[in-house]
């Protein structure tokens, strides 16, 4: 049984604080964020898939995989410390180590974090008094400052927990992410911290949040751009006393929590696409292959006429067909039927059954389906989408000023 906590942040979570303020690196808002653990955490981690990785980015790759336990994430906004060099790789580790001497904790427990604007360097005295100052304000209600704290154009922070009734007991997921833009599978540029008070061996942590992953964030496109900086890492403290153990009923109930917290998290990534009016479910079905569904579904929410049709609300089926057609996966254009919702639209041998008029109604909505049966197998795919306006032009137009 799950249990979503209202307002639940990662300070929901027993033995975790967090704490968020504005420390300069941003004009105003608040842009410096950290998640502490009383006691050690088995931690594991995904990454952006992008060739150009921030600094800050390949230093928590490296506590990550060589299996540090941590106590610590160490998030700035505002500025990415992203093609930066030499320079801005030192920064990084000064950023890592100064939060571990003001945490009183070691340099290997600190994952660090950064997210803004690319190729500029750090206002590191900000930073570094900033993270002084962070470390006096740690508690258990400041999950939903950190939230705050690691936004860039979000629109609203993204605060998430979540209760899972084991056999022994409850465990707690709590998380925070951020995204708006530059969003693409394989990661994007978001970031999503996990932590949770279930104890979870190292290895398995890992494939359950990679397999979680594989179902939430890299099924979400806002417009098909991959970052530099994208990361997801789950910590988990054991303080509840309950393990979870591989191949277990407990496995299986905190991998369906899981993965239940990190779509959450994604669809509310993609409800707050830069500019977003709408979000719209991809359900594609009857494919030959998982790989297939997965390249269609991709496709249909990267393409930008269709995202643009999702915004006039116009039910032009041509660029699903067409969307579906380029990617690369084996169909038979004859066999496909596409609705929305449960408003068919077009069945096999390209049979039109579009009525306008309803049509038009489901895509005035805030949040639909569009689904499209490949009519050759069994595998399927579901893929979130969210539309083109001219917001989305607009901020990332004025992105730097």
């Amino acid at each position: 049984m799950l249990k979503f906590i209202e307002n639940g942040t990662v300070t929901s979570v027993q033995g975790i604080e967090a704490a968020g303020i504005h420390c300069g690196i941003k004009k105003k808002r608040k842009d410096l964020a950290v998640i502490y653990s009383e006691v050690p955490c088995n931690a594991a981690g995904t990454f952006t898939l992008n060739k150009v990785k921030a600094a800050p980015l390949i230093i928590s790759q490296k506590v990550i995989y060589n299996k540090n336990q941590v106590k610590s994430v160490v998030v700035n906004s505002g500025n990415a410390n992203a093609c930066t060099g030499d320079s801005g790789m030192y920064d990084a580790l000064v950023m890592q180590s100064h939060s571990a001497q003001m945490l009183d904790i070691e340099k290997d427990e600190v994952l660090i974090s950064s997210t803004g604007v690319i190729g500029e360097k750090m206002p590191m005295d900000n930073l570094l008094d900033g993270i002084g100052d962070i470390s006096k304000k740690l508690s258990t209600n400041g999950g939903h400052n950190a939230a705050e704290a690691i936004m860039t154009t979000d629109t609203k922070p993204k605060s998430f927990a979540v209760e899972v009734e084991l056999e022994e007991g409850s465990v707690t997921i709590g998380a925070i992410c951020k995204g708006s833009g530059m969003i693409m599978p394989n990661m994007a540029t978001m970031l999503a911290f996990i932590a949770t008070d279930a104890k979870i061996e190292t290895g398995l942590l890992q494939k359950l949040l990679g397999n979680a992953v594989s179902k939430s964030f890299n099924k979400i496109s806002v417009d098909g751009e991959t970052s530099t900086n994208d990361m997801v890492t789950v910590m988990a403290n054991g303080l509840s006393g309950i393990e979870i153990k591989e191949s277990s009923n407990n496995e299986n109930k905190f991998f369906e929590a899981l993965s239940a917290l990190c779509i959450s998290m994604a669809k509310a990534i993609v409800s707050d696409g830069e500019g977003a009016t709408k979000v719209v479910t991809i359900n594609v079905t009857g494919a030959n292959t998982e790989n297939d569904a997965d390249l269609v579904g991709k496709f249909i929410a990267n393409s930008a006429l269709v995202k643009t049709a999702i915004y006039g609300c116009d039910a032009n089926w041509g660029r699903i067909m067409s969307a579906a057609g380029m990617s690369g996966a084996e169909i038979d254009p004859a066999k496909m039927s596409i609705s929305f919702n449960d408003l068919p639209i077009l069945k096999p041998d390209f049979s039109l059954h579009l009525n306008e008029e309803a049509a038009l109604k489901i895509l005035n909505q805030p949040e639909y389906q569009i689904n499209v049966n490949l009519n050759g197998g069994s595998e399927s795919s579901t893929w979130w989408t969210c539309d083109f306006t001219e917001g989305y032009i607009k901020i990332n137009a004025e992105y730097r000023t």
